[in-house]
């Protein structure tokens, strides 16, 4: 089984690496009915150290076989360089499935590629929805998994998502959250990385000196008035402890334009480049508090304990809500700072683990497509035993 894993954006790093691992350890077993062959291509959607090639290091993935560079800019343009990029390569090496993950624009447009090819597509994380169609990432979310043969789903809301869809059954496989396969694996180096004495942070590590922020959704840093409620909320909560806030590319350039960053730093929020992966878990999981319009931490902070308010009015990820500790808030100043209240007061949320969310994701994922290869190529690989 020949196979193109994609990626592009640093969300999917997380997923695809043990998804690599995983096939790599049944390669590497005797008496495997499906010899694998795999590939990594990166788009290039995300393409700095930070955002990218750090994160390969410190998750142990190999460096892709295929690199597009097709950078940034906006949505209808990048994702028909993807399309155009990706197209030779898949007419070149004919493999038997491309797996996608998440729902950036190298997912959808590798998946819209391969399926103009007849080439099948496996989604994982297939079936979140937020059921806002203002999200870029919904619109890539709904369409991906139109045309995906195999999808793999993180939760029997995701599944429920499916089956109203339309989506046969048999095309659609539960097998966990492959990002916590990532977090569970890497938790512990994470918290042996010496993040907070970097901060400054080492001495109030207690979950009640800082709060964590990240944001990057248009709804909150491109409208000038919503991001200045949300500002003044964190300068609020800056009042009371440390807030250390990690600037994603855009918001930063976002945040200049609208002449906001002096006053985060004169509140004396703490404004950082993006961080690596392990970093990144040992600030979340130190953290009293995060303050997120992330999908991914969501998931994150439900496993690791830690209070999460989200900014946004919905979320793909609701099982984080029902069984997690997220807590949606949206983004008007007094919801967040009534929310960060009730947070201090005890009020916090449930605080769960979804079921499947194991860290054995990746092996339920290549066991599915094994059988799968299996099913379509029996005669082929009756003849491979025959001849080995």
């Amino acid at each position: 089984m020949k196979l193109i894993h994609v990626v592009g954006a640093r969300p999917n790093f997380m997923k695809v690496a043990p998804i690599i691992e995983a096939f790599d350890e049944y390669d590497r077993q005797p008496g495997r009915c499906v010899p694998v062959e795999q590939l990594l291509v990166h788009t290039g959607q995300h393409y700095d150290r930070a955002m990218s090639e750090l994160f390969f290091e410190e998750l142990g993935m190999p460096k892709p076989d295929i690199n597009l560079n097709v950078g940034s800019g906006p949505h209808g343009q990048q994702t028909g360089r993807i399309m155009e990029a990706f197209e030779p390569v898949l007419l070149r090496e004919q493999p038997d499935l491309v797996l996608v993950v998440g729902d950036v624009n190298s997912t959808l447009a590798c998946a819209l590629d391969a399926k103009k090819l007849n080439i099948p597509v496996a989604h994982v994380e297939a079936g979140l929805r937020s059921g806002d169609r203002s999200m870029p990432e919904e619109i890539n979310r709904l369409a991906t998994d139109a045309v995906a043969d195999l999808l793999f789903t993180t939760d029997a809301i995701a599944d429920a998502c499916l089956h109203r869809e339309g989506v046969d059954p048999s095309r659609i496989f539960r097998v966990g959250n492959v990002m916590i396969d990532s977090l569970l694996k890497h938790r512990d180096k994470a918290l042996q990385r010496p993040t907070l004495e970097e901060l400054g942070l080492v001495h109030e590590a207690s979950r009640q000196a800082y709060a964590l922020v990240t944001l990057h959704r248009p709804g909150n840093v491109d409208d000038p008035q919503v991001l200045r409620g949300i500002v003044e909320a964190l300068m609020e909560i800056a009042r009371d402890m440390h807030v250390v806030f990690p600037l994603h590319p855009r918001s930063r350039a976002r945040f200049a334009e609208l002449k906001v960053l002096d006053a985060l730093e004169a509140a004396g929020i703490r404004l950082l480049e993006p961080m690596g992966y392990l970093d990144f878990v040992n600030l979340t999981a130190n953290a009293r508090l995060v303050l997120t319009d992330s999908g991914g931490i969501q998931e994150e902070t439900t496993i690791l304990g830690v209070p999460c308010l989200t900014l946004r009015p919905n979320t793909e990820r609701p099982v984080t809500v029902n069984q997690g500790t997220n807590r949606l808030i949206g983004n008007d100043k007094q919801a967040i700072l009534g929310a960060y209240k009730d947070l201090l007061e005890g009020s916090e949320s449930k605080t769960g683990i979804p079921s499947l969310w194991d860290g054995r994701s990746a092996r339920r994922i290549v066991d599915a497509l094994v059988d799968w290869y299996a099913g379509q190529h029996t005669a082929e690989l009756k003849l491979h035993a025959v001849g080995r």
